[in-house]
Order: structure tokens, then C-alpha cells, then sequence
């Protein structure tokens, strides 16, 4: 079997790209697969690729984020490759944060399939479940209501693929109910590879507090600063530290200077910059809790995931689809109320003052992580494949 991935892939730095990075390379070896094509978008740098390079993988940079060209090299690579389908590793702002190089880079699954390639397209969010607003896509209602418009007629031609996959069980409900569509399944997120446990050093001394993303549209870090500043005070004898593990998201370039400015004051401050692949085990082991600075969501959570492997505590925002998804797949932390310093201080607080419960939470999350393996995940995709493959065949 030869196979298409579209996806952003490490050291780009678009969304999605670190989860693309642990599919693909789930698929490697599978019995049956003979090539697997990784078509992601051109660095300023093509050769900084090789770091991520992988025997099995065929990483081949054809289309730029926010080109109004980009359906059409993809389109074209896809038809030279001739793979016997293709994969999609979506969100809504995948191809540009531009609304129409990113609505026209959403309309490749239905070209593909009009080109009879068979094509399953995981999205990561829906736009029913998403504030516009709290994203950075809208600061109007009317806009809202347009780009909700849109957002529909989008959703149109992604269900016009063979198969439309959902990390979050609650989606297949609300786009069979709103689209009588018929080809909606869960593809669950999956887990990455599971390292080697490395526990919170106790006693604790130094508490790392620690967000990860892009940050400046619905994850803003000021409410886990001043949350580590409340907890100084309350916490004499401990030490805090705040750990901002990203990059600006880009609808909003140069938040992250903005709030560096606001607290220069502020002591144990770190700001790492875009973190390599090859980085990231360090910073989840370094922290001590895994703080959440949302105030919307846009599907299941890979920060989630990442803090299980690594068995660390998280501390949520209370958000319906968060708390679903937490609970859905066995993960576990404790709740602060959105945007607000002193609920997360409160948060933290309880347990550094119960660190038996925060132990719990740790093991609970590290076990959540082994629950459906990426190797796993990637037979569900192959045995959808086969059924397509023969389906076209028949055809």
C-alpha cells in the first residue's frame, strides 16, 4: 500500500505538526505498506527536514502556509505520486490563517476523491464547537456569522470524503444531526511514544508551572503568571517558576513580546521559543504541573497526552468538551475557573497541600497514556483503507 499523508511535520512550526510527526511514523513497518509520502509545507530551510528524517518516509515539502497556490501543488504532487490513498491531518487553519488559501486547502479531500485516490480526513475541530472570537478568527458577530457560514459549506466539502474522523465521540453526533451524513467515525487521538517515567522530584522545592502551544488567541499565559505570583506569597518557603514552552500563535504575532514587557518584573520567568522535536521530553520532566490557559477548546487536547507520558498533574480550565475529553480517556487534574488567577491558584494549591491526590493524578494520567497506542491507532487506519481500496476497485 502507498500512502499520502497531508500534514504539517516537524521542525515546521504549523499546527498539527507534532502530532503529523508521531502518525506517520506509526504507519512504518505495518505490514502491507510499502511507501508512505509525507507532503508538508516548504521551510525557509527544505534540508532542516533531514533531522526528522526516518527510514520509510518520504518527506516532500510542496506548498507554502498562506498560498493561494497550495491546493493546486498538492494536488499535483498527489497525482504524480499516485498513492493508493491518502491521509488528511487537519484543522481549520491548517493550510493559512488567511480565510481563503485556508478554504481552499480544505477543499482537497473532495478533489481527491473526484480523482477516485481513496481519502480518509482526520479533523481536529468542527466549527460548531469553536468561539470564533476566543480563536482569533473574529472580533465582529456579523463576521462570526459569516465565517460560521462558511465554516458550514467547508464542513460540506470535507464530508465529501470517503471518511471524515473525529477525535471527540460528542462530533460524530453533532455533524450526523446537522449534516445527515453517514460517513463520520472516531479515530481516536492515539498516544505518543510512552518514555521512561521521570517522577516530580520530592520533596518539592521548586514548582514548575508550565504551558505549552502557541499562545495569544484562547491559551494567554498571564493568568498562570500572576497565578505564580499569588502562590509566592502563599508558599514562603517554596520556590515557583513559570515555564512558556512556544511560540506566538500567528494570528496574534508578537503577544508573546507584549506580555514579556508586562512582567519583566517577575522572577523564574522562562520563555523557551519554538521547542525542537527533540526537546520536548525535557520540558514536560522539568515541570511540575502542566497548566491549561484556555478559555475555548478546538478538539482533544495533544498537550493532554504529552503531560500523560510524561506523568505529570494538569491543571484545567472548566470547559465542557476539555472536561469531557479528560474524562472520556482516563486522564485526571484538578479545575480552576477560565481567565482567572486566583481559581488557579487555587488549583495549584490543593495539591501542593494534598500530594497524595496529586500522585494519584500523575499515575492515573501516565496509565491514560498507554491507553491506545499510535501503532494501534494506525491499524484502525489501515483496515478503513482496505475497505476503500476495494471498494474503488469494485468500482
Amino acid at each position: 500500500m502507498n500512502i499520502a499523508f497531508i500534514s504539517p511535520y516537524p521542525p515546521s512550526q504549523v499546527t498539527l505538526n507534532e502530532y503529523g510527526y508521531h502518525l506517520t511514523r506509526s504507519f512504518v513497518g505495518k505490514e502491507g505498506v510499502e511507501k508512505i509520502h509525507i507532503l508538508t509545507n516548504h521551510l525557509e530551510n527544505n534540508d532542516d527536514y533531514e533531522r526528522y528524517a526516518m527510514d520509510g518516509l518520504n518527506i516532500v515539502p510542496c506548498w507554502k502556509f498562506d498560498s493561494y497556490f497550495t491546493v493546486f501543488n498538492i494536488l499535483k504532487k498527489v497525482l504524480k505520486l499516485k498513492p493508493d490513498a491518502v491521509i488528511f491531518n487537519l484543522q481549520f487553519m491548517t493550510f493559512g490563517e488567511r480565510k481563503i488559501p485556508s478554504a481552499l486547502g480544505l477543499m482537497l479531500p473532495w478533489l481527491c476523491k473526484l480523482f477516485r485516490i481513496p481519502t480518509i480526513v482526520l479533523i481536529h475541530n468542527i466549527t460548531e464547537t469553536v468561539d470564533l472570537e476566543s480563536i482569533g478568527m473574529s472580533k465582529s458577530k456579523w463576521v462570526s456569522k459569516l465565517l460560521l457560514w462558511i465554516g458550514k459549506k467547508i464542513t460540506e466539502f470535507l464530508l465529501k470524503a470517503d471518511l471524515i474522523g473525529v477525535t471527540i465521540s460528542q462530533y460524530i453526533d453533532i455533524l450526523n444531526e446537522k449534516y445527515k451524513t453517514d460517513n463520520v467515525i472516531l479515530l481516536p487521538h492515539g498516544n505518543f511514544d510512552l518514555p521512561e517515567r521521570v517522577p516530580v522530584p520530592e520533596p518539592l522545592e521548586t514548582i514548575n508551572l508550565m504551558a505549552f502551544g502557541k499562545f495569544g488567541t484562547y491559551k494567554k499565559v498571564e493568568v498562570m503568571i500572576e497565578a505564580a505570583e499569588m502562590l509566592e506569597k502563599k508558599y514562603p518557603n517554596l520556590r515557583f517558576a513559570s515555564t512558556v514552552a512556544g511560540t506566538d500563535n500567528p494570528n496574534v504575532k508578537g503577544y508573546l513580546d507584549g506580555v514579556k514587557e508586562k512582567y519583566a518584573h517577575v522572577k523564574n520567568l522562562e520563555f523557551t521559543g519554538y521547542v525542537a522535536e527533540e526537546d520536548v521530553p525535557k520540558i514536560f520532566q522539568d515541570s511540575t504541573f502542566v497548566i491549561f490557559p484556555y478559555n475555548t477548546t478546538t478538539g482533544s487536547s495533544g498537550i493532554l497526552h504529552q503531560a500523560g507520558s510524561y506523568a505529570r498533574a494538569c491543571i484545567l480550565p472548566k470547559i465542557d468538551d476539555l472536561e469531557r475529553v479528560v474524562e472520556e480517556e482516563g486522564y485526571g487534574g484538578a479545575y480552576f475557573e477560565i481567565d482567572n488567577a486566583e481559581s488557579l491558584t487555587a488549583a495549584v494549591s490543593h495539591l501542593i497541600d494534598n500530594p497524595d491526590e496529586r500522585k494519584e493524578i500523575e499515575d492515573m494520567n501516565y496509565a491514560a497514556a498507554k491507553g491506545l497506542p499510535m501503532p494501534e491507532l494506525a491499524e484502525w487506519y489501515m483496515s478503513h483503507l482496505e475497505v476503500l481500496i476495494n471498494k474503488y476497485k469494485k468500482k
